[in-house]
């Protein structure tokens, strides 16, 4: 099939390749543009769900700012208009692939409720200003339909930031300026609407001094609307019927925000918890361990330092866990860009193939070592090599004074006790011992991990091996003649093996003539049993036998003639 055809195929089942998709105007529901558009149309919302409110309630603010208001309100029609267009050139997903055929998408959003909200939320209401006059903001009520938007934004921005948390703690201060804003719109309506200071539960009289000015009706009325919904301040009592059904609605009101406030700052110290807890390890459990078995208070201290060494420097000992979730491809790749510079450096996967590099990246164990602790010890079986990713270690004499060498971030150790080469002298046990003089940040790779990857890659296997043994030249720790003699032996235990399998392809080969034998024989003994059950089947009974010797010859003409017949039908032979 010719690309063209391709190109063709695709498009007309709604979805378009890579190359051709870039060339439509249509957007990636979770792509940057999509997500930038999203945040724009967060500020008319929020312009829409705040001011017209407080411009209804506070008549003074509305004729103050007439010019400014209409031009701010044009340009939120204007791009609530846009909205609607991107709405029309936003694709969606159809079994995992973006549909891009804008017929697809015209029918789909149309057909949707959000369709019909997005249309109301734009009717033309302010025709109405002709007749009633340009000094009422409530006929743009119905922008409130696209707050949907809104959340929507909200709910990406939460997915997109690196701090999740406090961006909910944003979230709910920002709802709750919007409710008590709303409410002190509401009181400064109900107070114009039952008479300024006719008591002391309603705003004061305007023509009192100070109390005339706009922005003290606004910052007095939200201060006491924020009075009544925590319930902590020392409210005037109401004196009408008006009045306490506004005091009943906000204390009910108070009691929901109260417990949404506390169920969500609930829900983020819990994730915080979460996320403390599976970035580092949980040091109570610990800590009631050492003592109910009463571990001494050096050793408890040494133990609460590396915690709190942890915690205080976010060291984290528990990727594989935090990363599980991921598929398995992804996970590789965020392993790839943290820990393979670190890997690369390893002399011994130096020109390793990337894919190997890959998989061995995953299997990095990170351990962080307190200082004065020993890494390995000299004589030890060595089962797993050490990566310095941060910190300095020491490699001491016995005594765990004298130091030979110290050795930076970068280096590594132990790596030929966990790769068999022939002739290693020293085998796969420890030749020095290490001491950590800080706190140490160390890549773990186990023998078991490294044996099982590279099983897969015996070529690079054969080349590590090549590098291993150039090293114990170098330091002298191999020995030729050991490593020739294994390699003969080893070439004669392949001969061997050779050797027996060949022998047992020729016993297998016997066996299986033998059992085609067998079956032959039994073949033809089930034959001959057959034959002969269909020859026995008329013989006369011994009653019949006994009547025939009463009646004489006749009974031998018929047993001889019921002989002939069984002969005659008897089994037919088996091809």
């Amino acid at each position: 099939m010719s690309q063209d055809s391709k190109v063709k195929t695709t498009e007309s089942s709604g979805s378009a390749p890579p190359e051709a998709r870039k060339w439509l105007p249509v957007l990636d529901p979770s792509g940057d543009y999509y997500y930038w558009w999203l945040n724009t149309m967060a500020f008319p919302v929020m312009y829409n769900l705040i001011i017209i409110v407080c411009r209804a309630c506070f008549p003074d603010l509305q004729r103050y700012y007439l010019v400014a208001w209409l031009v701010l309100d044009c340009t939120s029609d204007l791009l609530y208009l846009l909205d609607i267009v991107v709405r029309f050139h936003t694709g969606f997903l159809e079994q995992g692939i973006l549909v891009v055929d804008k017929g697809r998408i015209s029918s789909r959003y149309v057909r949707t409720w959000s369709f019909f909200l997005d249309l109301v939320s734009l009717l033309p209401t302010e025709v109405a200003y002709v007749s009633l006059g340009p000094h009422t903001p409530t006929l743009r009520l119905n922008r409130f339909l696209r707050v949907a938007r809104l959340f929507e934004a909200f709910d990406r921005m939460e997915t997109r930031t690196v701090y999740p948390n406090a961006f909910r703690i944003t979230k709910l201060i920002l709802y709750v300026f919007v409710v008590i804003h709303w409410n002190s719109c509401l009181y400064f309506a109900l107070s114009r609407y039952l008479g300024f200071g006719r008591d002391a539960w309603v705003y004061p009289d305007p023509a009192q001094p100070g109390f005339e000015q706009l922005r003290r009706q606004y910052l007095y009325s939200f201060y006491f609307s924020t009075l009544i919904l925590t319930t902590v301040g020392d409210t005037p009592l109401p004196d009408r019927e008006e009045e306490y059904l506004f005091m009943v609605g906000d204390f009910l009101l108070a009691v929901m925000g109260f417990a949404t406030i506390m169920g969500s700052m609930s829900s983020v110290i819990y994730n915080m918890n979460a996320a403390d807890a599976a970035f580092y390890p949980d040091h109570a459990l610990v800590k009631k361990y050492m003592k109910l078995h009463h571990v001494n208070r050096r050793l408890e201290r040494r133990v609460i330092d590396w915690y709190q060494h942890l915690q205080i420097n976010k060291k984290m000992t528990n990727e594989v866990a935090i990363l599980q979730h991921l598929p398995e491809q992804l996970r590789a790749e965020v392993a790839v860009s943290v820990h393979l510079p670190t890997l690369s450096r390893v002399q011994i996967f130096q020109n390793c193939e990337a894919s190997l590099l890959e998989e061995l990246v995953l299997k990095l164990q990170p351990q962080t070592y307190s200082p004065g602790e020993y890494v390995c010890r000299k004589g030890d079986i060595g089962r797993e090599m050490y990566i310095i990713r941060e910190g300095q270690l020491a490699v001491v004499a016995d005594d765990g004074v004298t130091q030979y060498a110290v050795l930076g971030a970068g280096l590594y150790f132990g790596e030929i006790s966990i790769i068999n080469i022939k002739g290693n002298m020293s085998g796969n046990r420890r030749t020095a011992n290490i001491k950590s003089l800080g706190y140490s940040d160390l890549f773990c790779l186990s023998k078991e991990d490294l044996q099982e990857v590279l099983s897969e890659y015996p070529q690079a296997q054969a080349v590590m091996e090549e590098k291993g043994r150039e090293i114990l030249l170098k330091m002298n720790k191999l020995d030729v003649n050991a490593e020739a003699a294994e390699i003969a032996l080893q070439e004669a235990t392949e001969a061997r093996l050779r050797g027996l399998d060949q022998q047992l392809d020729d016993l297998q080969t016997k066996f299986a003539r033998l059992l085609a034998e067998l079956e032959s024989s039994a073949l033809k003994i089930a034959y001959r049993v057959e034959r002969l059950e269909w020859q026995t089947r008329e013989w006369p009974m011994p009653e019949e036998l006994a009547e025939a010797d009463d009646e004489g010859e006749p009974g031998e003409g018929t047993s001889k003639d019921a002989e002939g017949r069984a002969g005659q039908e008897g089994p037919p032979s088996p091809e």
